[in-house]
Parts: C-alpha cells; structure tokens; sequence
C-alpha cells in the first residue's frame, strides 16, 4: 500500500469502537495506582517548624478577626478566591445515569484536574447523599463561606435547571452547570465560526438541537440571547420536534422545555425528527451515542454548506465521513481523534479564572457569550477551515484570554467584587495557569508524581 492510500485509508468501524474501549480498559487500574487524581499542596513557604505560628496558632487569630470584622476579606486572606466546589448527586453522571454519589467521585475528580491543569482553579469533588433538588441548593448555600465558586455537573433534568436558577438566586458567588452551560459555550464557539466558514449569517439562518436534554435546552436560550431567531430554531426530543401544540409538555413539570417549545419553531413544523432536518442550515446533536441515531438521508435532506455537531460520547450520532458523504460541509463530535472537538474543557476553567479573579458574585449566560465570541476570535485569528474551528486543549494560550473576556464581563454587568485592568487581568491568569502547569511538570519531573506502569500491565 502506498502512503498515499494509507492516508486516505479511513480506519474501520471496528477500529474506532476498540480506540474508544480503550481508555475505559485502562482507567481502573490507572486509577488504582494513584488511588485517586488530585490532592492538597501547601502554597505557603515553610522554612522551619516556626512558621506555623504565623500560618496556625496563635498568628492566626489576626487574620480571623479582621475576616470577622468583615466577612469579604476572607476573598483576601485566605484561598477561598481560587476555591471552586463541583457539585453532583450522581444521578446523570456521564452516559452512566444514576450511579450515585460514590461512583460519581472518579468523574468530579476529573473534573477538579482540569479545572487545577487548564485553569490554575483549586476544585473539589463533593457528592451529596440527595436526590432532593431543595436539599442540593441548601448545602450549596451551607459551603459558600468556603468557596469562590460552584460547578454543577451531572445532575438530572429537569432538576439541573431549578437547582442552578435557585442557588444562582440566594448565593452571593458564581453558580454554574458545566452541563449546560458549559457545553452552550463551545458549541457556540464552533457555530460562530463554522457560519463564518459557509458565509450565512446565523441570523437568517435555520437550526435544529437534536435532543432536549440539559445542554441543549442551554444551548437554545444562550443561542437566543446571542441573537438567533427564537422562530429558526427547531427542538427535538424522543417524541419528535417541539411546538406550541404537543399536548405531552407540561409547564408544571419542566418549564423550561414548556417554554421553548412556545418561543421556537414560528413555522409550527410537526413530525419525528427526519422532518427537523428538512432544509435547516445546522444541526446540533446531544442526544444517544451513535452510530446510526443520524440517518445520512437525513443529512442529504438540509440546505446547502450544512453544519453537523454530533457530540454524543463515545460514539457520534453519526460518523464523520458519513454526514460528508451525505453532503454536509462541516463536521464537529466530542471525539479528539476527529476534526474540530466540542470540548467542554474549553470552556468552564477559563471561564472560572475569570470570574473568580474579579471575585463575581455570579456568572451569567452573558459571559459564557463573551467566553465563546474569544474562543472563536482565538482560533479564527490562528486560521480557521472546514476541519479546525475551535481552539484545542493544548493551545493553552486560548485560557487567559478566554478568562479576561468573563472577568470583563462581569465588571460591565455590576457583579465584580474588584475592577482590575485588562492587563492586570490578564497577567494574572497567565501567571495563575502556568504555575498549575508548571508544578505538575516539576513533580512529575522530580519523580514525587510517579510515572504510570507500561500498557500492557495495566490491561493484564
């Protein structure tokens, strides 16, 4: 086979269903041989056994009092500024559902790593023993003294929306569910450029979310507040496409979903999801893995230069080269092993930099706009095409920016506890973010963070 061929070789369906096994067969025992992803690091100097009368007891006392005096100081005096608390009950975590709070720890951890790698922020995995959306937003309102933050992640719907309205509304710090709002964010992003690249303008242009679940109920009110026709934009859910007359939606059970179905599609298109595809300029899919939820007949069926998110995990709605077969013009998936990722690590550790180095008291859908129009800018000043619209994880130098664009934001929307300038932001972050970095290098360099055993003994 010549190299030629082996370039154009696309690999077999087989082979990607066995690449995305893979970390799944290596994560138990990665796993085991850390017990565990994150830990707690002194960031103090300690010179001598002495010191601790100035960290501890009796130096101590001094900071408490004037935190006493006035409870915002503890933003100053302590790490509470960089704190963030990722939230879950367990009950959607991943493609998993309700596993429970024990079995959701792997995954918030995770999380805490990003946030710690990509975004220099200081996360911790809390998962609740409740089910109880009144209980979720109380023990958020009982940490808040502790905490600069709350992520969010992993929580059914539609709970997820009434808990993160509530603890937006009685907390006096950022509240955000990385589920919807973070995976609006970067698939804005991509939708931002990806208009640009087929030359429509997204306000005239058509678009259908298939799956109505949290982050495309998200998507479609942050699509709406950037400026889409709340009319071009259709909704489809296991029962087909959302309109004012589905007689199944509730207003009492989810409001939310209720209300879209009344504001979107002005055209009151009916039928299964084969039918929102008719015409519409994009599709953006978070709904069940693939292969094969998205038919390419459906595919053949939208407008010209057509834009595919798949984002399901592991596997897309539909494979890539399928939906180019079928006439679509960009393809975006979850998957890093495919052109233009959708990646929710985009978005949420920049977009805490952000706000916790104003020291917001809340995060808004405005921000994850500003946060999205940066991440777009950054990529398209770097050259944008058909295969590469949005930055990638290892493009770190995306972060900062992103992170100054929500820290600004959040100045111009009244709701920052300090006005630094834009430089002052923004050496901020750069410095906050390669400290993280540069510390796990050197403790892995030094040998304190152990090497992983070769494959082949992780798979035994």
């Amino acid at each position: 086979m010549c190299q030629a061929e082996k370039e154009e070789r696309k690999p077999t369906v087989e082979e990607l269903l066995a690449k995305a096994k893979k970390p799944a067969q290596l994560a138990p025992s990665m796993h085991k041989f850390y017990e565990g992803k994150v830990q707690v690091m002194p960031k103090c100097a300690i010179t001598s056994p002495a010191d601790f009368a100035i960290w501890y007891t009796p130096g101590v006392a001094a900071p408490c009092r004037e935190i006493h005096a006035d409870p915002e100081k503890s933003f100053e005096l302590t790490n509470r500024w960089n704190y963030v608390a990722v939230v879950s009950d367990g009950t959607r975590v991943l493609g998993l559902g309700d596993i429970g709070p024990e079995a959701a720890m792997p995954v918030m951890e995770g999380k805490a790593l990003l946030f710690k790698y990509l975004g220099g922020v200081d996360a911790f995995p809390i998962c609740l023993k409740t089910k109880d959306p009144e209980e979720i937003v109380r023990a958020c309102e009982l940490i808040e003294p502790s905490f600069g933050g709350i992520n969010l992640e992993d929580i059914e719907k539609p709970k997820c929306f009434y808990v993160l309205e509530k603890a937006r509304e009685r907390l006096q710090i950022p509240v955000w569910h990385d589920d919807q709002q973070g995976t609006a964010t970067v698939i804005l992003a991509g939708l931002i450029n990806a208009f640009k690249i087929v030359g429509k303008k997204p306000q005239e242009s058509m678009i259908t979310l298939v799956g109505a679940g949290a982050a495309n109920i998200r998507t479609a009110y942050v699509l709406i507040r950037w400026g889409m026709k709340p009319g071009n934009i259709l909704m489809v859910d296991t029962k087909g496409i959302l309109h004012a007359g589905r007689e199944d939606l509730s207003k009492e059970e989810d409001p939310w979903k209720y209300e879209l179905a009344q504001i979107t599609n002005a055209e009151g298109r009916t039928g299964d999801i084969a039918e929102a595809f008719k015409g519409v300029d994009a599709v953006v899919a978070a709904s069940k893995p693939g292969p094969g939820t998205i038919k390419k007949e459906w595919v053949a069926s939208m407008a010209d230069d057509s834009i595919i998110f798949a984002c399901a995990n592991p596997i897309p709605e539909i494979w890539p080269w399928e939906a180019k077969e079928a006439g679509a013009r960009i393809i975006a998936t979850g998957r890093s092993d495919f052109p233009n990722q959708v990646n929710n690590s985009l978005g949420f550790p920049a977009i805490f930099r952000g706000v916790l180095d104003v020291k917001a008291k809340t995060v808004t859908d405005d921000m994850c706009i500003a946060a999205a129009q940066e991440l777009a800018k950054f990529a398209e000043e770097r050259g944008i095409h058909d295969e590469d619209i949005l930055p990638r994880m290892e493009e770190w130098e995306v972060y900062p920016r992103e992170a100054v664009a929500c820290a600004l934001k959040s100045i111009e929307q009244g709701v920052a506890r300090v006005k630094p300038s834009r430089q002052e932001l923004y050496e901020r972050a750069v410095a906050i973010i390669k400290n993280a970095r540069e510390s796990l290098n050197a403790l892995m360099k030094e040998g304190l963070i152990r090497k992983p055993p070769p494959e082949e003994e992780l798979l035994k």
